[in-house]
């Protein structure tokens, strides 16, 4: 009778668990439609893990370089580990996630996290954050991240956030319960839309122009483990016209790139030399490339990783060769699709 009783405990346990297991996976967001950012950090662990160049950081990189371009021109194997709002924090813990798969030869940072010095948005952290797997590098980006009114509790167990989402759900929720579709290309967004950048005025003067305590620390810590696992990290600032960079911010970064013998690159004074056209290489006024923009930008990053930092071509390896053919596709399939779209 015992026997029984325990029998009908743990079926029922089973039971309660595995239904709350299914309704958390289908209330979570899927990010396949309009906030596909969100999606991006963990599509990183379906790919191969022997990338030559891994890049961390906000929608400066995802959405301003094309790995596809990289390899293309240069047969450079690479990927983007981006999402919205990405603090620096989250980059670090990003960066230790990463090198739990591989260890790559170069890691590109884009410095424009450093203005925050403290957490902001839970819906930001989340799209950064959830799509991690679990490790002590996921924990430590949570407590990192958490803004006052967020719970860990609720990263470990998603169902206590989204819980109430049932009148957004759509056929979405269900058909990518399990297995969400591709909206990247090796962490790149594209878009090929244009929206010319105006006139873009002068940053509001700012009371203090320090970039942060905390964010200075997770700086130093990325630079340490770099040098610990002898991976040179590269730092750039996008040439996106806003946010505003203040020149005071910019001294900062040149200051420490000399200090701790860092590459540094800021593309808004290399315009020109890139070739980049505000009128024909945005899709949002200035605020991030399109895919013209984003390649042109590729092109000019690829020769500078292939030439003077020596990362290697690696478009004779068979097996990558045929990795990218398939990945070649998706990206010319997707070009064409939205080439369609914007010129109706």
């Amino acid at each position: 009778m015992k026997k029984k009783r325990w029998l009908t405990i743990v079926l029922t346990a089973i039971l309660i668990l595995g239904s709350l297991f299914l309704l958390q996976k289908l209330l979570m967001p899927k990010y396949v439609a309009d906030v596909v950012e969100g999606a991006f950090i963990a599509e990183y662990y379906q790919e191969e893990k022997n990338h030559d160049v891994v890049f961390i950081g906000d929608c400066e990189v995802y959405e301003n370089f094309s790995p596809i371009t990289l390899w293309q021109e240069y047969g450079i194997n690479s990927y983007i580990r981006g999402s919205a709002q990405q603090l620096i924090w989250q980059s670090y813990y990003l960066l230790e996630d990463t090198l739990r798969y591989e260890t790559p030869q170069v890691v590109v940072f884009n410095v424009l996290s450093m203005k925050y010095n403290e957490p902001q948005k839970e819906a930001y952290n989340r799209m950064s954050i959830e799509g991690m797997k679990w490790s002590m590098s996921k924990v430590k980006s949570i407590q990192a991240s958490m803004t006052s009114r967020e719970n860990f509790l609720d990263y470990v167990f998603p169902i206590l956030r989204y819980h109430s989402r049932w009148s957004q759900l759509t056929e979405d929720d269900l058909k990518y319960m399990f297995q969400t579709k591709q909206v990247s290309h090796n962490g790149y967004y594209m878009r090929v839309d244009v929206k010319a950048a105006g006139e873009i005025p002068e940053g509001k003067p700012l009371a203090d122009y320090q970039f942060g305590e905390n964010a200075y620390t997770y700086l130093d810590k990325m630079t340490a483990l770099c040098k610990e696992k002898g991976i040179q990290l590269i730092l750039i600032k996008a040439p996106s016209l806003y946010p505003y960079w203040y020149d005071e911010w910019e001294a900062q970064i040149e200051q420490y790139a000399e200090d701790n013998d860092l590459l540094y690159i800021n593309y808004l004074e290399l315009v020109d030399e890139v070739g980049i056209d505000f009128t024909q290489d945005t899709y949002d006024a200035g605020l991030h490339m399109n895919l013209s923009g984003a390649e042109k930008l590729s092109h000019s990053f690829g020769q500078i990783l292939s030439e003077e930092v020596q990362v290697p071509n690696r478009s004779g390896e068979a097996h990558l060769q045929e990795i990218w053919k398939e990945k070649i596709a998706a990206y010319e399939a997707e070009k064409q699709e939205q080439f369609t779209k914007y010129s109706k």
